[in-house]
């Protein structure tokens, strides 16, 4: 059973202020004592086409609810019309891996006994409970036809994609779950890429190595509606969101605009990015180019990664961070709807000029309650190495490089694509782990020495005990309000720990937390302490 913990409610007498203690944020590389020995592979010899150049994600979720977060690292594969000839000797011997957190700071390959080692082109992966029996199932997205894994709630998972109608034969990049129709059940956004010609098309620059996006077609994304019985069906047309010739690079679906139903964000490759704008009855439509969120400073050009979502500079709206090829797009809301972007003026224009950005997320890693910002960096279509960006937030919604301070992690280069965040040993700061290009990854416990205060808001749904997927948390304490949305797919190709994290700088209490479930009903606690891990189930009193 989980432990649930309530504040006592009490009359908050005054607001006192929050001072925020600057201390350095750093990171230790973990990998080799945690025992992960994962190794991805893109199934050639040569990186010579755009497939084997665009993944991999990874996937934080806790598999086997023991509240740890737990790794899913999706692999690439030997295809005939992907890999060359030279590299046959590796086909049918890549697939995806499960490692369990086992809680002691290792972690286990659980893959063959879970049965979750899918041998697709895998892209990346997205968990949620889909049939409200209590345990995170698992979707994968690959090149080719995707998986869904159901949780058998014992450790195990079985493959119930084609039962499901979930194959989606396209490239799929991204899979965000979201009750886009207010039923009580969990649907599923599935972003794919383009039409890969199998090597034809030959016209391009030769020291790009390969043709880039723009020599190929675009894919139409996917909604599927559950149908409350493990069964999907595809209400794409029907809900509005045709558009054939999108180039999805990842998609995030939750309520960016704080109306109480959940939207759907893509970033796009080499176009304009969509912002699906739900309007409560399940039906959408585009308003990216409306309200700012279609194109950055850099305009179409721009090969947008993977978004993460945030309220950077604490005015209480949500902004969007955009990694992409070069200088990087933060999309502020600065009033509602209405999006401008602050890349050069936030400085991380200068900081990430020079680097080629996939995975990403805003993060508050030394819990002074601002937003700072992580980027895995890597050449597109060489196995080039870069530094990853750490970026500090300070205050003024301004970035300072802090990565040459950050540990000896940072000194090092990887082809780096997707980056996913979470509190591994729950300790009460945000880890990071890092996958890169035909190279093992890299797994960053934050081990940095703050005097500041947190607070994790656990969101539980009455019926399952999970996550609740599209609620909405926001944590007063003295003069600031912090808000975070309940998500299941963030950044690059990959998903986070879906637990809102909260920094609160010298806050001992937090005033008042307030949850916004997905059904609307508003549950509120006061005077809440901090330095915990509050779990709330819906409804309990």
């Amino acid at each position: 059973m989980r432990k649930v913990f309530f504040a006592i409610l009490v009359t908050v007498l005054a607001a006192a202020p929050v001072v925020s203690q600057s201390s350095p944020i750093v990171f230790t590389d973990v990998t080799e004592e945690t025992g992960i020995t994962f190794q991805h592979s893109f199934g050639d010899e040569d990186l010579s086409n755009i497939v084997e150049g665009t993944g991999p994600g990874v996937v934080f979720f806790d598999y086997n609810n023991d509240d740890l977060q737990d790794l899913y690292f999706p692999n690439g594969a030997w295809m005939t019309e992907i890999s060359d000839n030279r590299s046959r000797s590796l086909k049918g011997r890549l697939s995806n891996a499960l490692y369990r957190n086992n809680g002691d700071g290792t972690f286990t390959d659980v893959t063959a006994e879970a049965g979750v080692g899918d041998q697709g082109y895998g892209m990346g992966a997205s968990a949620a409970d889909y049939d409200g029996d209590g345990d995170l199932d698992l979707y994968v997205v690959n090149y080719g036809p995707n998986a869904l894994y159901r949780n058998n709630s014992d450790g195990t998972f079985t493959d119930v994609t084609a039962e499901a109608g979930l194959q989606d034969p396209q490239w799929g990049v991204s899979a965000p779950w979201l009750d886009y129709d207010g039923d009580g059940d969990l649907d599923l956004y599935v972003a794919n890429y383009l039409e890969y010609d199998e090597g034809a098309f030959r016209d391009y620059y030769a020291a790009q190595a390969y043709p880039g996006p723009l020599a190929y077609k675009g894919q139409q994304d996917r909604l599927y509606r559950n149908n409350g019985d493990g069964t999907f069906a595809d209400v794409t047309e029907e809900a509005g969101l045709l558009a054939p010739n999108g180039r999805a690079m990842s998609a995030v679906a939750l309520d960016l605009d704080l109306d109480g139903d959940e939207d759907i964000y893509v970033a796009n490759d080499a176009m304009s990015s969509s912002f699906w704008v739900n309007d409560g009855q399940g039906n959408f439509t585009d308003q990216a180019l409306v309200q700012g969120l279609a194109f950055g400073e850099g305009g179409q050009g721009a090969s947008s990664m993977g978004p993460a979502v945030g309220d950077v500079d604490r005015n209480g709206l949500l902004d969007v961070w955009i990694p992409d090829m070069g200088y990087g797009t933060l999309l502020s809301q600065h009033e509602k709807g209405l999006y401008a972007d602050v890349t050069a003026r936030s400085n991380l224009a200068l900081i990430c000029g020079q680097y080629t950005g996939w995975g990403s997320g805003l993060v508050d890693f030394d819990n002074d309650g601002y937003l700072d910002i992580f980027v895995a960096n890597g050449n597109a279509h060489h196995l080039y190495t870069e530094e990853d960006v750490l970026a500090r937030n300070d205050g003024t919604a301004s970035y300072e490089d802090v990565a040459k301070d950050a540990g000896s992690y940072f000194e090092a280069k990887h082809v780096g694509r997707g980056a996913a965040f979470a509190d591994i040993d729950n300790d009460g700061d945000m880890d990071v782990v890092v996958v890169n290009l035909a190279d093992e990854p890299r797994l960053l416990r934050n081990d940095s020495e703050s005097a500041n205060h947190w607070l994790k808001v656990v969101p539980l749904l009455a019926d399952s005990e999970t996550v609740a997927i599209g609620a909405r948390v926001t944590v007063t304490a003295g003069s600031r309000q912090s808000i975070q949305l309940v998500h299941a797919v963030s950044g690059y190709l990959s998903a986070s720990d879906p637990r809102p994290h909260f920094g609160l700088g010298s806050a001992e209490r937090a005033d008042r937390v307030e949850i916004r479930w997905p059904d609307g009903e508003v549950q509120e606690l006061v005077d809440v302490a901090t330095d915990q891990i509050l779990e709330v189930v819906q409804g309990a009193q």
